[in-house]
């Protein structure tokens, strides 16, 4: 994917691209710029890399929306941990300590769970989120 960064930024001269693995976001003012940059991005992939963008994928949103990116939603002045992420957190978080009181692990695992649950949190605007964690995981294993 190195490849794909460099044609965005010193081909086409994006400078507002960040990416991550396979993901990656474009963050302009103007919607027909971004549409006119999906044409040569597209192209690159599919020659060059042999990949396609996944047309469910790409969206084009105003910035107070907030952009959708690696389980949080960036908007202008805070981020957050995107429902969805927090949806499957709370469900694995459930499913540890079940298997933690049936002794399929150890309580190193499953606060190593909990402390890695509450790492996806520190990179977001989620304080009351962190103490709900908190609080239904130590709820959960004395139920």
């Amino acid at each position: 994917m190195n490849e794909l960064d460099q044609v965005v930024k010193h081909k086409l001269g994006i400078k507002n691209y960040a990416r991550y693995t396979d993901d990656f976001v474009i963050v302009a003012d103007k919607i027909d710029y971004l549409k006119e940059m999906l044409i040569p991005i597209k192209a690159f992939l599919m020659k060059k890399l042999l990949l396609e963008l996944h047309p469910k994928k790409i969206e084009i949103r105003r910035y107070s929306q907030g952009i959708d990116f690696l389980g949080y939603v960036i908007l202008p002045y805070h981020i957050k941990v995107r429902v969805k992420t927090v949806k499957r957190i709370m469900k694995n978080l459930r499913e540890q300590i079940t298997r933690y009181k049936s002794a399929y692990i150890n309580e190193k695992v499953l606060l190593g769970s909990l402390c890695s649950y509450l790492g996806v949190f520190s990179h977001s605007n989620a304080y009351r989120l962190e103490q709900e964690i908190k609080n239904k995981f130590w709820y959960w294993l004395h139920e």
